[in-house]
């Protein structure tokens, strides 16, 4: 039997609202895109990885570095929009992963595992990443996304509020905080973009709810590494004090 082909593919704008033109921030020397690319190659799983981007000033960027980028509608309204559009327009292969563009640090064998995790299973249609929220993380907090899962870690639900809520102390042993990268097949993918905002989604405004509204399973992948976004101008001065510490490059 061979092996699927895997592809990687990362969304990235100029057009955030909290922090406009983020993904050309220089972080330590280097634009945070550049950070989340190779960080994509250190996964060390990939076929082929490429940036998906509506904005010239990122594909130049990127090809600048020696990078593929794919220039895309400006009006997409999720990631999977984008990476759909993207599916269309190329040969990308049988396994998509949609690795967030404001990542700098995300952890490459996480990554891999999701991917190994699709790659094994042909059953597995649609899979992400959790982790164990730890003593400094408030799970009150809305900007935190929760999510619990069933005996063979499917998700059965994500919240912005507590999940689950645990009535006698000491029945939990765990809580899980989702982490935003996902791996697609590529034809669920397309299913997947082209379904209609559904209820759920749009209250907890959770775009992955609408495949598990539509009875889709994601596969959740377990892993102790907290991820260090960048979405705001206190984010980024937080992860570039980490990066010129010298404790994470």
């Amino acid at each position: 039997m061979s092996l699927p082909n895997i592809t990687a593919i990362i969304p990235a704008r100029m057009a955030s609202t909290r922090l406009p033109g983020k993904p050309l921030l220089d972080l330590c020397g280097k634009p945070i895109i550049q950070w989340v690319y190779e960080r994509a190659i250190a996964a060390n799983c990939f076929d082929m990885i490429l940036v998906a981007a509506p904005d010239k000033e990122i594909i130049d960027a990127v090809e600048g570095f020696g990078g593929r980028a794919v220039l895309t509608s400006p009006n997409h309204r999720s990631g999977a929009d984008r990476l759909a559009e993207v599916c269309g327009k190329m040969d990308v292969g049988d396994i998509i992963i949609n690795i967030q563009g404001d990542e700098p640090l995300i952890d490459s064998q996480a990554v891999a595992e999701l991917a190994a995790s699709l790659a094994q299973d042909g059953a597995i249609q649609m899979g992400s990443l959790m982790r164990p929220l730890g003593e400094s993380d408030n799970p009150d907090d809305p900007n935190l996304v929760k999510v619990v899962v069933d005996c063979d870690s499917f998700a059965l639900y994500f919240s912005r509020s507590r999940i689950p809520y645990v009535r006698d102390v000491g029945t939990m042993s765990r809580v899980y905080g989702h982490i935003g990268v996902y791996a697609y097949r590529k034809d669920f993918l397309l299913k997947y973009a082209s379904m209609a905002p559904t209820m759920l989604e749009k209250a907890e405004s959770l775009e992955q709810l609408r495949a598990v509204e539509n009875g889709y399973r994601i596969k959740m992948i377990e892993t102790e590494t907290k991820p260090i976004g960048v979405d705001t101008q206190e984010d980024f001065e937080r992860v570039q004090a980490l990066v010129s510490g010298g404790g994470l490059l």
